[in-house]
């Protein structure tokens, strides 16, 4: 009797390689700490929403340790739109009045926040959700901005409201959690010294959470694959020093020089490396973490 030959699946092969692939990088970052900044597209389509649970609780489930901090600039503007609340942007900032911040709250920390958590936990995890109003984790204060005067050479100071800037993150609450087997979901609002409600850029949230954990990466989900050289190329890995250099010259302009001033501010902190990268791209997160190449823009402090 002749035996049967066996034969091996090609997709079982490239499985193997990759999880052979991807071991040394799951032992090198097992009991490290990762903030995401999930925002952009990916929090705009479904799948790639389901995606990113799975791959935040399989993250999780391997030894890494995540905190997400998530944005909703465009679901904010809906729910304006749908309540006739008017509002304007000035420097890329939405000027929040007191009508305007009661609305992003209850949005960011309600409407969104609790979707990402169940989705997380649907995918297998323990998420909880969090604004920085919560056991004090995010005290805040006034954003000053200011722009030249039309017809002057004084500058004038620009108010925007309930527009606010971390002052003092407390890792405490967030550490406790993560030691408890829980993945924090940060709704980025802010609370004043005198008890305002402040609406804070959500890059710069992950940055200021990332500083206050020491966490091992800053992980900032965009909607572009990374800082493109002036071809449009990717850049895969720069140092802060040519990160302002290319700033200055003009190759980093537009919407992606305050992305890259949140990675230089988290890496003179205590963060090891800021990534940014294309939440477009299904399962970017393993992709950058567990691949030798990542998918990203990686910046370091030298």
């Amino acid at each position: 009797m002749s035996k049967k030959e066996f034969t091996v699946d090609p997709k079982w092969l490239a499985q193997a390689k990759t999880l052979s692939e991807a071991l040394p990088y799951m032992r090198r970052y097992a009991g490290e700490t990762f903030v995401i900044k999930y925002g952009g597209h990916a929090m705009g389509d479904s799948e790639l929403a389901k995606a990113f649970a799975r791959d935040v609780v399989l993250i999780k489930q391997v030894g890494v340790h995540p905190i997400v901090v998530h944005g909703g600039g465009p679901q904010i503007g809906e729910m304006l739109e749908r309540l006739k609340i008017k509002s304007e942007f000035v420097n890329g900032l939405r000027v929040t009045d007191k009508a305007t911040v009661d609305i992003v709250e209850m949005v960011l920390a309600g409407t969104i926040n609790k979707e990402i958590v169940s989705a997380v936990n649907s995918a297998g995890g323990k998420a909880v959700g969090l604004s920085g109003k919560d056991g004090h984790l995010i005290r805040a204060r006034k954003l000053q901005q200011t722009q030249p005067a039309t017809d002057s050479n004084i500058e004038k100071v620009l108010d925007l409201g309930f527009v606010g800037e971390p002052t003092r993150v407390n890792p405490d609450i967030l550490m406790s959690l993560v030691e408890s087997g829980i993945i924090p979901v940060i709704a980025p609002i802010g609370l004043g010294e005198d008890g305002e409600t402040y609406n804070i850029n959500a890059d710069t949230v992950a940055g200021a959470v990332a500083a206050a954990v020491g966490a091992t990466r800053l992980l900032l989900l965009t909607d572009v694959a990374g800082v493109l050289d002036k071809k449009g190329a990717l850049l895969p890995e720069m140092t802060a020093a040519a990160v302002e250099a290319a700033i200055q010259d003009g190759t980093i302009h537009g919407g992606m020089i305050p992305k890259v001033e949140t990675c230089l501010e988290a890496v003179k902190q205590r963060v090891e490396a800021a990534v940014i990268l294309d939440g477009r791209v299904p399962h970017a997160l393993l992709l950058e973490i567990f691949t030798e190449h990542g998918i990203g823009t990686l910046i370091r402090a030298d």
